[in-house]
């Protein structure tokens, strides 16, 4: 005898198991993280602890893994998707002085913080407790950085502006080549499709890879040495916050007119992705599809994130390096002025590329104290609270790398203001699926005087 469909539809919904939202999951992965951390240090549990920095170890290994080629493909094909943009130029200006503009927002916040709050005083840290980086950064570094020896390094040892460079040359040449240039740029598309897909696995691995990741730093570092950082960790955080949470939503609800409060309830699985990888460019693809889902039209956001995701560093190029140059001045006892304070603002805003969407800000801030001529060794003081600070610092590059092509497409009105008001958090197991039918970039009628 058949059954019906109702007969059969019933034992399946009795048991199926329910979806555990993936903010929930990082949440889970937090707590657990910083639990297990504690417990490896405060009962010097060598195997846990070892456990901990072997999980957080390979899930970034795993990130950096896809970072040159992704790097590479992304900037390649976003730039010869701008032929299917309307004032292409036009566009690419715009996103260029919003990222500007925002980063000179960051850093005057971050020094009216450090300014206010003293971060380097009362430390309870020596001189003994400062080394000079293994890696360091200076304005000829990185100006001749730039050009690479050859093609290969570049994605051997993951030096990503020169990939960027490359990828800018090879990008343009083939915008050049026109009809000549579609074979390879098919090719560029199938290989990135297939590294964004691989990527997606990855990001499946957040929770997991966010309790090595907080347990490692917990059980490294403690309670007490945090302590040691009290203030200047706060200063990060709370520079990072007024950014993330008060600029940002300023800039949506007067410049582009949109709900700040939908934005975020779009933008969070990149943003909490973003805190517990600590990298721009592997959060990218999700930095993408949450940005698509905003109503950026897809050609314009394929330029502006992977842009962004290597350029676009308001908690690690702005807020952080004002402060942790204030910090520096003030422990060594080093006066600055306005002179200092406006090279700050330079270099935060010219200089962000040189953050190239990694883990860690270690370069850019060589950069700012070599500019300030403030001893290196006050990098070695950074250091070890370093892994605590980047991952807020990391959320709120994130942030902005969305924030920028939805207000650069609402003043190009191009936005999909619909589609904005309807995009929602989704889980991981979605995020690879279609974005959906959707209107395309429409160009501005033709007249003739």
């Amino acid at each position: 005898m058949s059954s019906s469909p109702s007969d059969t539809a019933t034992p399946a919904k009795g048991f199926r198991i329910p979806k555990v939202p993936f903010w929930a999951q990082i949440l889970a992965g937090l707590v657990l993280g910083v639990v297990l951390g504690w417990v490896a240090n405060t009962w010097d549990v060598a195997w846990l602890g070892t456990a901990l920095t072997k999980i957080g170890e390979i899930f970034v290994q795993l990130l950096k893994l896809a970072v040159a080629p992704l790097v590479f493909f992304a900037i390649t094909i976003s730039i010869t998707n701008l032929r299917n943009v309307h004032n292409a130029a036009r566009l690419a200006t715009r996103t260029l002085l919003w990222f500007m503009a925002t980063s000179l927002i960051a850093v005057a916040l971050g020094l009216l913080i450090g300014l206010v709050t003293n971060p380097g005083s009362g430390t309870g840290l020596s001189a003994k407790d400062a080394a000079e980086p293994d890696t360091q950064g200076s304005w000829l570094d990185f100006l001749t950085g730039i050009i690479p020896k050859d093609v290969i390094t570049p994605f051997t040892e993951l030096q990503v502006l020169q990939i960027v460079f490359m990828a800018v040359v090879v990008g343009v040449a083939a915008l050049k080549l026109g009809e000549k240039a579609e074979p390879l740029l098919k090719l560029g598309e199938s290989v990135l499709a297939l590294l964004q897909k691989a990527l997606w696995w990855i990001i499946r691995l957040a929770p997991v890879g966010t309790i090595g990741l907080i347990g490692t730093a917990i059980k490294d570092y403690g309670w007490d040495l945090i302590g040691s950082y009290a203030t200047f960790t706060a200063d990060i955080y709370v520079g990072c916050a007024l950014v993330l949470f008060g600029v940002y939503p300023l800039l949506l609800g007067t410049v582009a007119k949109v709900n700040p409060l939908q934005f975020f309830k779009g933008a969070w699985p990149a943003i909490q992705l973003a805190f517990v990888s600590r990298s721009s460019v592997g959060t990218m693809p999700l930095t993408q599809k949450v940005t698509e889902r905003l109503g950026v039209p897809k050609e314009y956001a394929s330029f502006a994130v992977p842009f962004g995701s290597t350029t676009k560093m308001d908690g690690c190029a702005s807020i952080y390096p004002a402060i942790a140059a204030i910090f520096v001045g003030e422990f060594f006892h080093v006066d600055m002025g306005l002179k200092e304070y406006l090279l700050i603002v330079f270099v935060s805003v010219i200089g962000s590329a040189a953050t190239a969407g990694l883990t860690g800000a270690t370069v850019m801030l060589t950069l700012t104290l070599s500019t300030l001529g403030l001893p290196l060794q006050g990098v070695g003081l950074l250091l070890a609270i370093d892994p605590i600070l980047d991952m807020m610092r990391t959320a709120t590059n994130v942030a902005g790398q969305v924030v920028i092509p939805v207000l650069v497409s609402a003043k190009e009105k191009i936005l999909d203001r619909e589609m904005f008001a309807h995009a929602r958090s989704f889980s991981v197991e979605d995020a690879d699926a279609p974005v959906g039918p959707r209107p395309a970039v429409q160009q501005e009628p033709v007249t003739t005087g």
